[in-house]
């Protein structure tokens, strides 16, 4: 292999392998939290303040404003045992780190 070629070669396979390291981090930090996570999260916090009867999350996330600014959201809702019978609340949590953004009381 002539000392060109060689030099040629290694430029490319350097130029790969930073090309795969960009590529991997960058869909890495794009990848959401799983919906099954982020509802085990949600549901330990509301059992700080008593027992959970029920739950659910959607599987797909979907866009919402918060404060001005579009984020993909999973929603939900729990539901537990209150004074007067069975509490129930909606929630949106972010998709990307899972922080709860908003909770509801649905009134029956």
């Amino acid at each position: 292999m002539k000392k060109c070629d060689r030099t040629a070669f290694l430029i490319g396979a350097a130029a790969g392998a930073a090309a795969a390291f960009l590529i991997q981090k960058q869909t890495s930090e794009s990848m959401n939290v799983p919906p099954e996570k982020v509802l085990k999260q949600i549901k330990e916090t509301f059992k700080q303040n008593g027992p959970v009867d029920g739950s659910w999350i959607q599987m797909k996330p979907e866009e919402y404003e918060n404060n001005g600014f579009r984020v993909l959201v999973y929603k939900g809702g729990i539901s537990r045992p209150g004074d007067t019978g069975n509490e129930q609340f909606e929630f949106a949590a972010d998709a990307k780190t899972g922080t709860l953004l908003n909770v509801q009381s649905v009134n029956l």
